[in-house]
């Protein structure tokens, strides 16, 4: 399975929904997902003040907590307009290393990629198959 870096590029948002725009191999392509999570994008891209922690500052405060350390996101899977994504995680117990795979929304993976400064990438198949977006 060859894997493609991606970027992030840019965030767009309606009250409807949030397009998180990606590039890989010179071709953007978008992620729709729910206001919701591009609020809390929007909240960390733009280090606004949060009077409390929300869902991702949670997550982290737990890995850090149970010593685990994000690795990088991978976009695995698409099925019409619905991207599909892994996170991988590294949990150190004593001296053994564990490596956790889990499924979860890309948008949500992002936010923790980018909290976490770790690579996102994209299957080259799945690259392929997206849906080009022009600007």
């Amino acid at each position: 399975m060859e894997l493609v870096p991606v970027l992030f590029n840019k965030i767009m948002q309606s009250r409807a929904y949030t397009v998180i725009i990606l590039e890989g191999e010179n071709k953007k392509f978008a992620i729709y997902t729910d206001p919701h999570v591009g609020n809390n994008l929007q909240a960390y891209l733009t280090q606004e003040h949060k009077p409390r922690p929300l869902t991702h500052d949670l997550l982290n405060a737990i890995f850090k907590g149970l010593n685990v350390k994000v690795l990088q996101v991978v976009i695995n899977d698409v099925e019409d307009t619905i991207y599909f994504a892994r996170i991988f995680l590294e949990q150190q117990i004593g001296e053994e290393t564990q490596i956790l795979e889990i499924d979860g929304r890309p948008s949500d993976c992002l936010v923790l990629a980018l909290m976490n400064n770790v690579p996102v990438y994209c299957r080259k198949e799945i690259l392929e198959k997206a849906v080009p977006v022009e600007e």
